[in-house]
């Protein structure tokens, strides 16, 4: 049981004479107290995160060409049904010949799934059903109980196909986790993404309406909550935690050209900063100074949300950045695989519930249904509604 735990300890591999009598981690430059970074360490899969988050996830998966079942095009023989190692993964979909996660339940929380590269195929027990990829994001809901599939179509008969996405899990408070459950789209073209080119310092920030690369910029992508001079995201589902501007939930992505920097401003709502954690997700690239700390990648950075963060690319290579902020929920996680409650009681129950109702009814052929390799973006929802985006 976790009751507003401490943040846990977080390894520094700094000079000492960087750290406080505390043993802390202090960036050796500016900020106030010492700098804007808390502590630093290693990546580890799933990511570590702090309330609300649960955790995140971050795939990339180099597949082969695609065959006729939108499997990859190579033997299976010896890869298991819960495959995850290699080049590329097969998760849980090698009984079915595509990869991906089939069938399966949550209870209490919400997903997060942001697509960079490659397509989801989803299906669930409130009958939706559609695709998505490509820069779009999906924030679902689970409250009461929903079960779903999401498996990972590999299109291109011709060559490699590249899925790349993040899956961040966020808690929901006691008072919504047995409401409906629901999810919404954000397509890619509706995000708020910005960009500079990188070797013009005094260029103007331009808007940009596709999720295609930009190699030579650099490029901001708001998924939830507020940024200065950004527009405002699509809303999550009504009772998520992210709907309430007063949790102060941010969740953006960063793309760093090699020796180009940002500053990701200090927060400055009116809530109280007891309570407020922010990080910072260093997942690829060779090298970045973050706060005047430098830094190799794959490096989890806790900073003062009250204090500004200047990030800068190594000069060898680009540097991706994921930041996740949100205000703790400072309530009883109890967490049993798919269901994350408030007690074990609550869990026993969410087993018995599943077992009862399956969280609704399945109404697709098997467990892991793809849509056919022409169909394009879309997704069809339980209230007979579709919205349909090209490829």
């Amino acid at each position: 049981l976790k009751i507003c735990d401490p943040l846990p300890a977080l390894r520094c591999p700094v000079p000492h004479d960087a750290m406080d009598l505390f043993g802390s981690c202090r960036s050796p430059s500016g900020g106030s107290g010492g700098g804007a970074i808390i502590g630093v360490e290693n990546l580890s899969f799933p990511f570590e995160t702090d309330s609300p988050f649960l955790f995140a996830v971050y795939h990339l998966d180099i597949y082969p060409s695609g065959n006729e079942m939108l499997g990859p095009n190579a033997a299976l023989k010896g890869r298991s049904d819960s495959d995850f190692g290699g080049k590329w993964n097969m998760y849980h979909g090698a009984q079915y010949g595509v990869a991906g996660f089939p069938k399966h339940p949550h209870r209490g929380f919400e997903t997060i799934t942001i697509t960079r590269q490659g397509f989801v195929d989803h299906a669930d027990s409130l009958g939706n059903y559609g695709r998505f990829g490509n820069g779009d994001v999906q924030w679902m809901s689970a409250a009461r109980g929903v079960c779903h599939s999401e498996m990972f179509p590999l299109l291109n008969r011709e060559k490699e196909n590249v899925l790349e996405l993040f899956q961040v899990w966020i808690n929901l408070p006691k008072r919504s986790k047995m409401l409906e459950p629901g999810y919404v789209m954000m397509w890619a073209e509706d995000l708020p993404r910005v960009a500079k080119n990188a070797a013009d310092t005094a260029a103007p920030w331009q808007e940009l309406k596709s999720s295609a690369p930009a190699p030579d910029n650099v490029v901001v992508t708001l998924i939830g909550g507020s940024m200065p001079g950004m527009a405002a995201p699509p809303p999550p589902p009504p009772h998520s935690w992210g709907a309430d501007p007063g949790n102060d939930v941010l969740v953006l992505t960063l793309q760093l050209p090699a020796g180009a920097v940002w500053t990701l401003p200090a927060y400055t709502g009116g809530g109280a900063l007891e309570g407020l954690h922010r990080n910072i997700y260093f997942f690829a690239g060779a090298a970045a100074v973050v706060d005047g700390m430098k830094l190799s990648s794959h490096k989890r950075i806790k900073v003062r949300p009250e204090v500004a963060v200047q990030i800068e690319a190594g000069s060898r290579g680009p540097a991706e950045i994921l930041v996740l902020q949100g205000r703790d929920l400072c309530e009883q996680v109890v967490q049993h695989g798919p269901f994350v409650v408030s007690s074990p009681q609550e869990v026993r129950q969410a087993m018995l519930d599943y077992s009862a109702t399956g969280f609704g009814e399945w109404k697709f052929a098997n467990e892991a249904p793809v849509q056919a390799r022409e169909a394009p973006r879309f997704m069809k929802y339980t209230d007979g509604t579709s919205e349909e985006r090209p490829m």
